[in-house]
């Protein structure tokens, strides 16, 4: 039985429309005057924490605390301002996927599992009402090795069901391989939909337990067999 579904964000529950990219890359430019600084950058399936420490390396910035602190106050500004400029929208399937979860006879915790540090995917779901369905989670601001918030998000979990859980009841949903990996590290089942940067034949070598287009595609009582 599933006691504890774990899903990423970007790319799995919604498409902002590259407003946490175009945010970083303000940012970049605004705070530490570098322009297109998110062009040698990857995103997909990264904590945040790592994509800003990649950036300090390449620009010979210095990656300590103040600088952090800097970026993200900076970050969680222009976050919140570019979503309400830029068309994004929640995925196909998810608000029932969620609700088919929680209308079960026992419901699992329903948390996150995500790169966003807690303040931007906070930002993120709250724009697009998707926050309150969430009880528990872990974040890039808990780890930035997405194996080991994958660990933090498993004891969190536990701790909020009061119960240790094995890896076989957990589910991961996410959208990149990226997001298969951290399930793996925790022995969790993963469900991959192609509705992120990764295209179906992309995915499938990377053999999650379930790989769909999306989440209208899968049903819950699929997944707790």
């Amino acid at each position: 039985m599933i006691r504890l579904v774990l899903f990423d964000i970007d790319g799995t529950l919604i498409r902002s429309g590259g407003a946490g990219e175009k945010a970083f890359a303000r940012v970049f430019e605004t705070e530490f005057n570098v322009p297109n600084g998110t062009a040698r950058l990857p995103f997909a399936g990264r904590t945040d924490p790592s994509i800003v420490r990649d950036f300090f390396r390449q620009h010979h910035i210095e990656p300590g605390r103040e600088n952090f602190r800097r970026f993200f106050d900076s970050y969680a500004f222009w976050l919140d301002h570019l979503l309400g400029q830029i068309a994004g929208r929640v995925l196909p399937g998810v608000p029932e996927m969620i609700r088919d979860w929680q209308a079960l006879p026992r419901p699992p915790a329903i948390g996150l599992l995500t790169g966003n540090i807690r303040l931007g995917a906070q930002i993120k779901l709250n724009y697009y009402r998707l926050w309150h369905l969430f009880q528990t989670g872990a974040f890039g601001d808990d780890h930035e090795d997405r194996s080991q918030i994958a660990a933090i998000a498993r004891e969190r979990g536990s701790h909020w069901l009061n119960e240790k859980l094995r890896g076989d009841q957990i589910l991961v949903i996410g959208d990149t391989p990226l997001d298969i990996v951290c399930a793996r590290a925790i022995d969790a089942k993963v469900l991959v939909a192609a509705t992120g940067n990764y295209r179906l034949e992309e995915l499938k070598p990377h053999q999650p337990d379930w790989l769909v287009e999306n989440l209208e595609q899968v049903a819950v009582k699929e997944l707790c067999r």
